[in-house]
């Protein structure tokens, strides 16, 4: 059976670069979302005023710079998918789509609550998302768009 399309509407196929961005935006709202909601938990407000990360420990300089640098990826990585060359563009997103999703895995064990496991299995999904986007890039399809 054909699928019929509505008179005037033509289907519209994002290019590789465009899902890409969205994708990490996707994955950025979720990261957010987890971080905001575990705020809710009990004692974890006063543990912040005490300047503890959770298990990472004391909010120290070092600690600080380096998870400031882990959510900053993600965030530049929205615009990076848009303008990078294609070669350097589609190996950077399976290269940080892979990291992503190992560390959101890692984030998962060890007894996290069902709001952030269920925020973890998306993420999961997203970033697993910008590997297989990245890894099916068309050659010549994105080119003439975002050359």
């Amino acid at each position: 059976m054909s699928q019929v399309e509505p008179v005037g509407v033509e289907p519209f196929h994002a290019p590789a670069p465009l899902r890409l961005s969205a994708l990490w935006a996707s994955t950025m709202f979720c990261y957010v979302y987890g971080d905001f909601f575990g705020m809710f938990r009990p004692g974890r407000v006063m543990a912040m005023n005490e300047g503890i990360i959770g298990p990472l420990g004391p909010a120290t300089p070092t600690i600080l710079v380096a998870v400031s640098v882990m959510m900053a990826i993600p965030s530049v990585m929205i615009f990076l998918a848009l303008v990078l060359p294609t070669a350097i563009n589609r190996w950077l997103n399976i290269l940080l789509g892979c990291l992503y999703t190992a560390i959101m895995l890692l984030t998962m064990s060890g007894g996290a609550p069902p709001f952030y496991l269920t925020l973890g299995v998306i993420e999961v999904a997203l970033t697993i998302g910008i590997v297989v986007t990245a890894w099916r890039w068309p050659s010549r399809a994105s080119l003439h768009v975002f050359g």
